[in-house]
């Protein structure tokens, strides 16, 4: 599985929260493209809220990587992101959840890793799962394999990165500095992590340089000619429960919440359970995520 990946669900996501890159006069042709990736959930065991979109209420979408080839979103998710946008706040913030966490899955019953949820009972039993083990509430989902990630750069025309320190990663050399990517040399960016003295906490660095990134490249009114070949390029690569009509009143109500994007950051440990290598988190480490959520979601 690609380390790059992860950069790519996160990226795909940011543009369907916002809507970046969308224009009224290229409607009629993304319809066709987002009535294909819509996708509504099913079977979800926890309930349900209704978000008020037209009055710009607080909401969360849950953003899972599919270990899975071609348009088959079938698999276990490789990277989960929990995302939460206040547009009150004109703020965002993302909580990327390792994938070997080990918490209850909703529905089955079961202690184990939270990336086997997906692979059980698909975005339903994931959100479920992440919901339960965080006390917010999850309000859609996106899901994309990582076959999409690559194009999806290319299709905006790249991005700009500044490198804090030079390393090479898959076969690219990043020299220290500001520097222009294409989609595999971002790929390759934001998957080193064994050079990085920071290990994992660095590589996210990087991960969250390419998402503000991306980001600015959407906003640009240039990226709104290129509305057509980003769906294209995420048609068969991507499921939402979004509408086309959701995504337009995102685009409307909720891009201003993009201007800082607030990665959550916490402490864990790694033991070995039943052989079993795990992510765990303390009861106060899961308080703490549950509380600020919670407080940016607006929830009593």
């Amino acid at each position: 599985m690609k380390k790059g990946f992860k950069i790519a669900i996160i990226i795909v996501g940011v543009l369907f929260l916002a809507g970046v890159g969308f224009a009224y006069y290229v409607y009629d042709s993304l319809r066709d493209t987002a009535n294909a990736i819509h996708e509504p959930v099913e079977g979800r065991q926890l309930p349900s809220r209704v978000v008020d979109i037209e009055d710009s209420e607080p909401v969360s979408f849950l953003i899972a990587g599919i270990d899975a080839r071609g348009d088959d979103l079938s698999g276990r998710s490789d990277t989960m992101i929990l995302v939460t946008v206040n547009p009150a706040l004109n703020s965002m913030k993302m909580l990327s959840i390792p994938r070997d966490t080990r918490t209850e899955i909703v529905g089955r019953g079961t202690v184990e890793k939270i990336n086997h949820a997906y692979a059980y009972g698909g975005p339903a039993m994931a959100m479920d799962s992440v919901e339960n083990l965080f006390n917010v509430n999850i309000d859609h989902y996106v899901t994309i394999n990582m076959e999409g990630f690559k194009e999806l750069i290319d299709a905006l025309g790249g991005v700009t990165v500044n490198n804090t320190f030079a390393f090479s990663s898959g076969g690219y050399s990043f020299p220290e500095g500001q520097q222009f990517l294409s989609g595999d040399e971002a790929l390759a960016y934001t998957r080193m992590r064994k050079e990085d003295p920071q290990g994992d906490f660095g590589r996210a660095a990087r991960q969250r340089e390419i998402v503000q990134a991306v980001i600015k490249e959407a906003a640009q009114f240039g990226s709104i000619t290129k509305a057509n070949e980003m769906l294209d390029v995420v048609g068969g690569s991507v499921k939402t429960d979004m509408s086309l009509e959701d995504m337009w009143t995102l685009q409307n109500n909720y891009r201003g919440s993009l201007g800082t994007v607030d990665q959550i950051t916490f402490d864990y440990t790694t033991p070995t359970i039943d052989g079993a290598s795990y992510v765990v988190l303390s009861d106060e480490t899961v308080a703490e995520i549950s509380s600020e959520l919670r407080e940016h979601l607006e929830l009593d």
